[in-house]
């Protein structure tokens, strides 16, 4: 099966093209740096020739909300419209879970206009909505951090292990399209402050973490549960601490 990942020469999309390739697919990464643009178009047509399905876990360049807005929107729409000329026939994408309860966030907004319009399409679908992985929990507490002190709300967690994700995505996309949502998470829930509290001393940080609730995750208060999949949601197995234990922690760069 030809399979063109979007986002594939980044964190989540090399994994998955690593798997699919290895299971005898013909897994093809696009990216602007791979000469396929989903923004401007180029180079679409000829990746998604043959294809069956994509998957895209796509960044944006920029976090402004604006621009995080037309990135999702624009390169979705170029998606679809190629990937129905193309005839694919499930689209995956990789998103968020718990966009629909926090709208202050504007990285948020743009996901759920994403998979809105993946939705509205005529492309059978998948929408994969995760947790945070645990490979950014280290940019979370740096984000927090002023001086020596990390502010970190007790908002729940349940982070999951990034082979893991792309375990569940290699899955997903070789079944039949859900045509709605699956969520996947980590086996354990752990408050925000917790995550960083217990990374810093994995890392021997000198660091402090203060819980604080009215810390802000990318702008916006968390209640309790904001960051929590249901009952349903696809659970990994590894734990934060054993990923911690790793003698080498695979952090994204």
């Amino acid at each position: 099966m030809k399979i063109v990942v979007f986002g594939g020469s980044g964190f989540i999309g090399k994994k998955l093209v690593a798997r699919l390739c290895s299971l005898g697919h013909k897994a093809v990464p696009a990216s602007p740096s791979l000469g396929v643009n989903a923004i401007t178009g180029q180079g679409l047509a000829t990746a998604l020739a043959g294809a069956q399905a994509v998957v895209d876990v796509t960044n944006p360049p920029a976090y402004e909300d604006q621009a995080v807005m037309d990135f999702f929107t624009t390169a979705t729409r170029n998606l679809l419209v190629h990937g129905a000329a193309a005839g694919v026939r499930h689209h995956v994408l990789l998103s968020i879970v718990g966009i629909d309860r926090l709208p202050e966030c504007g990285y948020y907004r743009a996901k759920l206009a994403q998979e809105q319009l993946i939705r509205a399409a005529a492309i059978p679908f998948t929408l994969v909505r995760a947790t945070q992985f645990f490979e950014f929990i280290p940019a979370i507490t740096q984000l927090a951090t002023t001086a020596q002190t990390v502010r970190l709300p007790a908002a729940g967690m349940q982070p999951i292990l990034g082979d893991e994700v792309a375990a569940a995505l290699t899955e997903i996309v070789l079944q039949p399209p859900l045509n709605d949502g699956q969520e996947l998470a980590g086996p354990e829930v752990i408050g925000q402050d917790e995550l960083a509290r217990r990374w810093l001393k994995a890392t021997q940080d000198a660091r402090t973490v203060v819980t604080d609730p009215t810390a802000r995750y990318f702008g916006t208060l968390l209640e309790t549960n904001s960051l929590l999949p249901g009952p349903l949601a696809r659970r990994g197995q590894t734990t934060f601490d054993a990923w911690l234990a790793k003698s080498r922690v695979d952090v994204p760069g």
